[in-house]
């Protein structure tokens, strides 16, 4: 009987926390900061993964990485079409100045950041129209937190 107890127990917790998880990524969808963000050139697909694009951000190649911390933030102030106008990298949540957007980010060995968002995964057979994407969307929480809604092309339109 306790074995079931447990069992059960644990199954409500798992799903209190998968709800959670996902309500606050609808919120994050529904109240975040639209930033786009360029992308830097990379391998475009995987052919092991099926269609699938790794991204890089351009911002990956302004960052001395001898200098950054193993976690911290990315700051960003933008400009009236929500890309990127000033960057900066800090490694605590503050001190932040008004019109300025926190992106998390975690240090990678090969000289690059990992802000949650590295990969684009799309219907097999649509590469080709991702394949000319200039930037990548992510909308932003006031805590840093980062979600890929999809990628851009050079006229700033989402590609669908």
């Amino acid at each position: 009987m306790k074995q079931k107890v447990a069992i059960c127990a644990n199954l409500i917790l798992v799903l209190v926390l998968f709800t959670n998880s996902v309500i606050q990524k609808e919120k994050l969808l529904e109240d975040g900061q639209l930033i786009l963000l360029e992308l830097a050139p990379v391998d475009p697909r995987s052919l092991i993964q099926g269609d699938y694009m790794r991204l890089r951000y351009g911002i990956s190649d302004d960052i001395d990485y001898d200098k950054i911390s193993k976690t911290g933030f990315c700051v960003v102030t933008l400009h009236s079409d929500n890309t990127i106008d000033q960057f900066r990298v800090q490694s605590e949540k503050l001190p932040l100045n008004p019109g300025e957007f926190l992106i998390n980010y975690t240090k990678k060995k090969w000289n690059n950041i990992n802000i949650g968002a590295e990969s684009y995964f799309f219907q097999e057979g649509e590469g080709e129209k991702y394949e000319n994407a200039k930037y990548g969307g992510v909308k932003v929480d006031g805590n840093g937190n980062s979600l890929l809604v999809g990628l851009y092309n050079e006229r700033l339109q989402l590609i669908k």
